[in-house]
């Protein structure tokens, strides 16, 4: 039986709902392209890496072989500086419901905290919600070489936080998250509708509704 040490957490959707600013952002690079963005299209970008969110994007315009890799990575740039001056408005009151007293609850449990977020600006929003000082590690991004559904970005901060994935929870909002914490080894706590998260081990409709003592009892008991 496995011994709980550490929890690891997605950012967006899951301590805080940037996931608007994502979509504010996005929206704004794809008007100054013409091409229609909608929320249902930004659904599917949840958890993807900015590079693949751009060609899925880009893709959806039929614009895909309009532009170089240079171009592209100028594009992404431009998105993530639309990004950055949103995310400026963040503050610990948009921190989601229960989240704050879950932390609590690991870290009093002397338990790992560990951020495994896609997004490159996962630090500065965590400083900006005052929740820094909580976690033990963030994964940089920068150094992956891939994005989730792919295990690595789980695998690395179980790494970093020096315990071994089966001994972890893993907290996500997306789909592809999920897939990413179970192809790590590791029990999956999805948020969101129960039925688009099968392989979860345990589904919350909210963060408002997530219970410290449930998650752990049905880890020991999986």
């Amino acid at each position: 039986m496995s011994t709980l040490k550490a929890f690891i957490f997605d950012l967006d959707g899951v301590i805080t709902d940037s996931a608007e600013y994502h979509y504010l952002a996005w929206k704004t690079l794809a008007d100054e392209l013409g091409i229609t963005f909608s929320r249902e299209l930004n659904e599917e970008l949840k958890g993807v890496s900015r590079m693949d969110s751009l060609e899925k994007i880009l893709e959806f315009g039929n614009k895909e072989t309009e532009f170089t890799n240079e171009e592209k990575e100028e594009l992404a740039k431009k998105k993530n500086e639309h990004y950055v001056q949103l995310i400026k408005k963040i503050s610990p009151a948009d921190i989601l419901p229960g989240i704050e007293e879950l932390l609590i609850e690991i870290k009093s449990a002397g338990l790992g905290l560990g951020l495994a977020s896609a997004s490159k600006n996962a630090s500065a929003v965590l400083e900006s919600l005052n929740l820094k000082k909580n976690f033990d590690v963030i994964v940089d991004v920068n150094a992956l070489k891939k994005g989730k559904p792919d295990p690595e970005i789980f695998l690395k901060a179980a790494e970093l936080l020096n315990v071994q994935p089966d001994n972890c929870i893993g907290v996500e909002d997306a789909i592809a998250g999920v897939e990413s914490i179970k192809s790590a080894g590791m029990f999956a706590v999805a948020i969101g509708p129960k039925n688009q998260f099968s392989t979860a081990d345990i589904v919350y409709q909210t963060t408002a509704e997530l219970s410290y003592n449930e998650i752990t009892e049905r880890f020991i008991n999986r």
